[in-house]
């Protein structure tokens, strides 16, 4: 397989999903990339993950009330579902529409929400919108619950034009104002969730969402330009059908499936990195009649996604940085014992699952990288990847000797690079990981002493290349 088809599709794995294992890369190549681009997003014509299998080794997944069991089966969705840009998306909407446990205090429904997310997320804009302004959990998170005709509360109101569809402003200007916030505050009154139960002595119960035509402010409103009686849904349709929306989830898209871009509130004043692009997703948005699908198919098969310039252009985030670990040695696919510990590292690198910061969510791009969380992150792929005892890092070692029965300093170096990545390095940081392997000379593996001593060097060169700064990005 030329080197190109292979790295091109490591890239396509990296951002449409959490990587994939070089046997995985392998079999996706010999597909031809447009059949797994068109796979991906069609996840209804994948394989489903086998519920009943699942709730029969991990019980506690079963309408999990815990927190850390909701985080837990999402990792492991993460790794084993065949439906990988399902996943993906359901986390690009969840660094978007934040809500947090730490308000909301039930782990069952930050884990109903991410569902909505899974569901819906490369549907229609407005229905997506409208399945999460009716999410109990998000009314209670943002205070709707609070905001009555009488009683006015702005924080849903502000927070899904500023934080979940339009943006403050691009191209220098503001897309709305503060008459438009109250406007769409008084369109929401009246949507709340019904009185739920105590939640002593037996636990929480699923919360409702309940509409209280009684508590709705039916008065006329001008929203956008726009006067009428509005009510969420009009208000929902008015949003979707502005320009700053398709800016808006055009550069979210972007940020998170192509490169880093500048911090979100910086994008009022910094123009896009790829104008071009943006414009491109902006289209298919208008073409499709608002679809998260169509932009995501603009977006995989576009020129500016192939380039090689945004390739490690990413700094993967803590979920992806884990995640993909997993999925490349092997580890926890299927049903074992002991996810918990691995679920809960995203949170030591900086990324709470399931209770981010803020409702403005998590920065991204090289902010998750402090002195603490690179120590962590280092750690975390070096005890991965150095674990020759794991099937898949076996794997690789085997690959390794299958390239010459005496493999140079460069040969092994390079080819280390190419499986665990392909990783591209400079030349300052291949310099040293060839200094280190010409220290100990060829490898060979004709005997069973040669065979170990060349797992042992395989693991050590896997470790020092998870160490290195270009092994943060993807």
């Amino acid at each position: 397989m030329a080197e190109q088809d292979i790295a091109l599709m490591a890239h396509l794995m990296r951002r449409a999903g959490f990587g994939a294992s070089r046997d995985e890369i392998e079999a996706r190549v010999a597909q031809g990339y447009d059949n797994v681009v068109q796979e991906l997003l069609n996840p209804e014509t994948q394989e489903a993950v086998e519920e009943d299998l699942l709730m029969r080794y991990n019980p506690s997944y079963y309408e999990a009330a815990a927190i850390e069991n909701n985080v837990q089966q999402w990792v492991w969705r993460m790794i084993n579902s065949p439906r990988q840009l399902q996943e993906k998306v359901a986390l690009f909407w969840h660094m978007i529409f934040c809500a947090g446990h730490s308000k909301i205090d039930s782990g069952q429904e930050m884990g109903l929400m991410v569902d909505i997310f899974r569901r819906n997320g490369m549907g229609k804009f407005d229905d997506l919108l409208l399945a999460l302004s009716t999410n109990p959990g998000m009314m209670y998170y943002l205070d709707n619950t609070e905001s009555h005709k009488t009683n006015l509360n702005e924080n849903y109101g502000r927070e899904l034009l500023e934080l979940f569809s339009l943006g403050v402003g691009m191209d220098e200007g503001f897309n709305y104002s503060e008459d438009d916030v109250k406007a769409c505050a008084r369109a929401f009154t009246g949507w709340n969730i019904a009185p739920p139960y105590p939640p002593f002595p037996h636990g929480r119960s699923p919360w409702e969402f309940r509409f209280d035509p009684a508590d709705h402010d039916n008065s006329e409103k001008t929203f956008l330009g726009e006067t009428g009686r509005w009510n969420g849904d009009d208000i929902i349709n008015i949003v979707c059908k502005q320009p700053a929306t398709a800016r808006f989830i055009a550069r979210h898209m972007y940020n998170f499936f192509v490169a880093d871009e500048p911090q979100v509130p910086a994008w009022r004043l910094t123009p896009p990195r790829d104008k071009a692009a943006i414009e491109a997703m902006e289209k298919a948005y208008w073409d499709s009649d608002h679809s998260i699908k169509a932009m995501l198919e603009v977006l995989f098969t576009s020129d500016f996604f192939k380039d090689e310039a945004v390739r490690y252009a990413k700094v993967k985030n803590p979920t992806e940085m884990v995640v993909s670990l997993l999925r490349m040695t092997g580890e926890f696919k299927g049903h074992q014992p002991g996810l918990f510990e691995f679920s809960q590292e995203p949170k030591y690198m900086g990324m709470d699952l399931m209770n981010p910061p803020t409702v403005e969510g998590w920065h991204t791009g090289r902010e998750w990288i402090d002195s603490g969380t690179l120590v962590e992150r280092i750690n975390f792929a070096s005890d991965i990847l150095g674990n020759t005892e794991l099937a898949g890092v076996r794997n690789l070692v085997d690959r390794l000797m299958s390239l010459g029965d005496k493999l140079s300093p460069e040969q092994f170096v390079n080819g280390c690079l190419e499986l665990t990545g392909p990783v591209v390095v400079t030349s300052d940081t291949m310099g040293q990981l060839l200094a280190h392997a010409a220290k100990e000379g060829e490898l060979a593996h004709g005997s069973d002493a040669e065979q170990a001593e060349f797992t042992r060097r395989s693991g050590e060169m896997f470790q020092m290349i998870a160490a290195t700064a270009e092994f943060q990005f993807e």
